[in-house]
């Protein structure tokens, strides 16, 4: 893993801890969500996506949340749509890859940054400064030691 990918993965890792514990404070001078009461509606949406200006192929913008510590974090994520989640898919795994520079992203699997996932229902982006930072990020599926001859799945792309 390159350094500049370790990087990303421990930037996105601490904010996402700072923003859990920034909410966790903020819940005790305010009202408490009830563990039930755990759907999209009890976290405020936000106006915009960090994904507005990119062009998706077999992606789909989707706002998810966390629970850390029993507190809401809600961010944007690019998920695969149900067309290419519903592939069938063996023998490899899904990792992200800009063809241009050779790099690799991550997931968020869980709240576990991941380089390759398993399952289409692992694929979750949230790197939108690796995304915005290459021309095209592709989600290929195979093996990560050979990306050219993997299959390509979905793709993002930032038109500058």
């Amino acid at each position: 893993m390159s350094v500049r990918t370790a990087f990303r993965a421990t930037a996105i890792v601490m904010a996402t801890a700072a923003l859990g514990l920034g909410l966790a404070s903020g819940a005790q001078a305010g009202t408490a969500v009830a563990p039930d009461a755990r759907d999209s509606a009890a976290v405020a949406p936000a106006a915009d996506h960090p994904f507005e200006a990119m062009e998706l192929d077999g992606l789909k913008v989707k706002r998810l949340t966390m629970w850390p510590a029993g507190h809401p974090v809600s961010f944007w994520a690019l998920v695969l749509d149900d067309k290419r989640a519903g592939e069938k898919y063996s023998d490899g795994k899904f990792f992200v890859y800009a063809p241009a520079t050779k790099e690799f992203g991550w997931f968020l699997n869980m709240d576990i940054v991941r380089r390759t996932v398993s399952h289409p229902g692992q694929v979750v982006i949230v790197d939108s400064e690796f995304l915005r930072s290459h021309p095209r990020v592709e989600v290929r599926y195979g093996n990560p030691d050979r990306p050219e001859q993997a299959r390509f799945v979905a793709s993002a792309t930032t038109w500058m």
